[in-house]
């Protein structure tokens, strides 16, 4: 099953010992600070062998974490996606995971190869559906006369309708559609909630270390991001070079940073009350009104601010250096932050849900090995679920697992994402669904 043949034309993808991968699929194309819009379909047979270029970036931030992905090529043509379906099925006969990929808004692609999903759909079974949307400057900025916010946001709508009217001819069921993503791409799907154009593209949800406590932008601050990032940029925004709008963007990371990077909320983030998103209490109401069967998986790890503060971080490092009471103290301070930026909110929002007629399945995910000084820190499910053991075999939040022991130690939780995927539930009779007022996760992995 290499060969589809969909509406907008004939894809050539690659088959990989029981999978059939289809990469850097075009879902839609967008001028600088432009909308999204359907990609018109194309004559004779497209080569979906060779990855997609990803949107402009710089590193990301938790690299020394997670490690480094495989280079790629940048372009503001960068809005595509991956699909990975078991080989040999049938037109519209598998569940389908579509998968929005975290970095702060800043950093990630659904083309890293850390991401890739032969292992999860050779284990599985399901069709899973990898995007890459617009980032930072180019895909959050809020300006007058430039940008209303939000565009990163547009493109993953345009995503998941690109999957509800193409997945059937890949093997996947446009009835059973679960979105799912993780850090900056769970509180994507938190918004997708609520936005009435996403809501009917999807069936259920996966939502994994979102920043609860950080929440949408308002205009007020989203504006004064804007303007402090145009101020750097010096330039017109439209024609500005992508390296100069990079440096700008750089820039303006640091300086809303404040001292010592002490605040480590990205600047770009969605805005409320900007198209698509609507205004938090129209948002959250039309989250209450849907919640009736919805199902929805919803976690953090144990230790989500080590992977921010766990390193050598300008300030915390120091105080962790202070003897007797240092490392103490710098334990003492990440906890905190993880309750308050993750935690927390996760549990209102599965309260919230439960209370609507929802059902939540809440987790913690804990450390994968004692002797790693990051623990059960932010991003430390993904290796469980995305690429392979070999592929995260250099991440230093990994360290000292072989890669065959990454492998095995994700054979649970892929096994509960296929049973919710397939049937809303987890096939694990230990973890049950969310009580109001419940704060004790099921223990992953």
């Amino acid at each position: 099953m290499d060969n589809v043949v969909a509406p907008s034309g004939r894809w050539r993808g690659e088959a990989l010992s029981g999978v059939a991968v289809f990469r850097g699929i075009p879902y839609a194309r967008a001028e600088r600070f432009g909308a999204p819009e359907p990609v018109a379909p194309h004559d004779g047979v497209y080569d979906a062998t060779r990855r997609y270029a990803i949107a402009p970036q710089l590193p990301g931030r938790l690299e020394p974490v997670m490690g480094r992905p495989d280079p790629l090529d940048q372009s503001e043509d960068c809005l595509a996606l991956t699909v990975t379906t078991p080989e040999g099925v049938e037109p519209g006969s598998c569940p389908v995971l579509v998968w929005l990929h975290g970095g702060a808004y800043l950093a990630g692609s659904g083309q890293w190869n850390l991401y890739d999903a032969d292992q999860l759909v050779r284990e599985t079974r399901i069709v899973v559906v990898s995007v890459s949307y617009r980032l930072g400057a180019l895909g959050y900025l809020r300006a007058p006369g430039v940008s209303a916010g939000n565009l990163g946001l547009r493109d993953q709508v345009a995503a998941l309708r690109w999957v509800r009217e193409h997945i059937a001819e890949f093997g996947g069921d446009p009835e059973r559609i679960t979105v799912s993503g993780q850090s900056a791409g769970a509180q994507s799907v938190v918004a997708l909630l609520g936005i009435a154009e996403a809501r009917p593209l999807f069936a259920q949800a996966i939502v994994q270390s979102a920043p609860f406590g950080i929440g949408f932008q308002s205009h007020q601050r989203a504006e004064r991001v804007g303007a402090m990032f145009l101020a750097e940029l010096d330039a017109d925004p439209f024609t500005a070079p992508v390296p100069e709008l990079l440096a700008a963007q750089g820039r303006t990371v640091r300086r809303m940073a404040g001292p010592g990077g002490l605040n480590s909320a990205p600047p770009f983030l969605p805005v409320a009350d900007a198209d698509p998103l609507p205004d938090e209490r129209t948002w959250r109401q039309a989250v209450r009104d849907a919640a009736v069967g919805l199902r929805v998986v919803v976690g953090c790890t144990a230790e989500e601010a080590r992977a921010f503060y766990g390193g050598p971080h300008p300030v915390f490092g120091k105080v962790r250096r202070l003897p007797l009471l240092g490392n103490r103290t710098t334990r003492a301070m990440e906890r905190l932050i993880g309750r308050k930026a993750f935690e927390q909110g996760l549990f209102r929002f599965a309260d919230e849900l439960s209370d609507a007629g929802a059902t939540v399945y809440c987790y913690r995910m804990g450390q994968l090995h004692p002797a790693n000084p990051y623990g059960a820190c932010h991003c430390i499910d993904l290796p469980l679920l995305y690429g392979s053991g070999s592929a995260w075999a250099a991440a230093p939040m990994l360290a000292p697992l072989a890669p065959e022991e990454i492998d095995a130690l994700g054979v649970q939780i892929r096994c509960c994402w296929r049973e919710f995927v397939n049937t809303g539930g987890v096939g694990d009779t230990s973890w049950t669904p969310h009580r109001h007022g419940s704060r004790f996760p099921h223990a992953l992995p």
